[in-house]
C-alpha cells in the first residue's frame, strides 16, 4: 500500500490556507489577524491538518513557529494547490477576462509580501487576470528582456536602467535566533540554487578570503532556507525582506566573515495598458512599506 492510500480524505484547502498563512506570517497570532480568525480556531485547524497528515508540521517555540521536515514538504504542494484554487475561482467567477498581465517577482518577495499587492490590485481591477511567476531574479530579468513578462520586480547587483522604481536592499549574514551556532569550520551554508545573487556574492567572497565552506542545505524556497537556518544547521545570506523572527543578524566582523554588499530591487514595466502601471504602483507601495532605503531617481 502506498502512502497516499493511508490518507482517508483529500487535503482540505481551507486547512492548507491556514498552514501557509502561519508560515508566511511567522506565527499563529499574526496568521489569525491576517485570516480574520481567532487563535484557537487557527490552532484547531492545524491540529486537524496534522492529524490528517499523521505527522507534526509546525513546532512552537514560544510565540514563534518552526516548520518541520514534513511541513516543508507539504508547504510547496500547498502553495501550488492554493494558487490553482485561486486561479480556478477567479476564472469561473469573472464573466469576462479583460487584460492579462504577466507579473514576475523574486521568490522572497512573493512568499511574504505579494498577497498585499494582489489584494489591493484585484479589488481595483477585477477585470484583469494576473499570470504570476516567482523565481530567481536572474531568470526574471532574462524573461523580461525577452518580452515574456509585462511587470517585474527583481534584484540585481546594480539598478536596471529604465526602471520605474529602484531600492537598495541590505544583505546580512543570518543564524538561528534560538539555537547555538553550528561548527563554523568549514562554514555551513544554506543557499538558494545556482544563479542566486546572494549565493554568488557569498561564494566569491569566501573563496577570495580563502575561508573554507560547505553547502549544508540548498532550496529554491525562502521558507526552506529560513527553516534550515532557524534549526541551527547552517548560516545564510539573506536580504532584509527575507529576515524572520526565528533568525538573527550576525556581525560579520566579529564572526570573521566577509562583509556583504547591498543588492538592488528594480521595478520594471513594459509599455502597455494603464493597468500595468497601476499594478506597479501597488508593488511600489508595498516595497516602500518594508523600510528599505529609497534611491534618488
Amino acid at each position: 500500500m502506498n502512502d497516499t492510500a493511508m490518507l482517508p480524505h483529500s487535503l482540505d484547502l481551507d486547512l492548507l490556507r491556514t498552514f501557509v498563512g502561519i508560515v508566511d506570517s511567522g506565527g499563529f497570532t499574526r496568521a489569525g489577524q491576517r485570516l480574520h480568525r481567532t487563535q484557537s480556531t487557527i490552532s484547531q485547524q492545524i491540529k486537524r491538518l496534522e492529524d490528517h497528515i499523521g505527522q507534526p508540521l509546525l513546532l512552537r517555540q514560544g510565540r514563534q513557529v518552526q516548520v518541520t521536515e514534513a511541513g516543508e514538504t507539504l508547504l510547496g504542494y500547498a502553495r501550488r494547490l492554493l494558487a490553482l484554487d485561486d486561479e480556478a475561482r477567479a476564472t469561473l467567477v469573472r464573466r469576462e477576462v479583460g487584460e492579462i498581465i504577466r507579473l514576475g517577482v523574486s521568490e522572497d518577495f512573493a512568499s511574504r509580501h505579494l498577497p498585499r499587492v494582489l489584494t489591493a490590485f484585484s479589488r481595483a481591477n477585477p477585470q484583469v487576470r494576473l499570470d504570476i511567476r516567482a523565481d530567481l531574479s536572474v531568470k526574471l530579468r532574462a524573461d523580461f528582456d525577452l518580452g515574456e513578462l509585462d511587470v517585474a520586480l527583481f534584484k540585481g547587483e546594480q539598478p536596471m536602467a529604465g526602471a520605474v522604481g529602484v531600492w537598495p536592499e541590505p544583505v546580512f549574514w543570518t543564524a538561528s535566533a534560538h539555537e547555538s551556532l553550528p561548527p563554523l569550520h568549514p562554514l555551513p551554508l544554506a543557499l538558494f540554487p545556482q544563479g542566486c545573487l546572494f549565493r554568488r556574492q557569498v561564494v566569491d567572497r569566501l573563496d577570495q578570503s580563502r575561508r573554507p565552506w560547505r553547502l549544508a542545505y540548498a532550496s529554491p524556497s525562502l521558507a526552506g532556507i529560513q527553516a534550515a537556518v532557524a534549526s541551527g544547521m547552517a548560516l545564510a545570506p539573506l536580504g532584509q525582506t527575507g529576515l524572520h523572527p526565528d533568525l538573527r543578524v550576525l556581525e560579520a566582523a566579529e564572526m570573521g566573515l566577509p562583509d556583504l554588499s547591498p543588492v538592488w530591487f528594480s521595478l520594471v514595466v513594459r509599455p502597455g495598458g494603464a493597468s500595468r502601471h497601476h499594478l506597479a504602483a501597488d508593488i511600489a507601495r508595498v516595497v516602500g512599506a518594508l523600510d528599505l532605503p529609497v534611491a534618488a531617481q
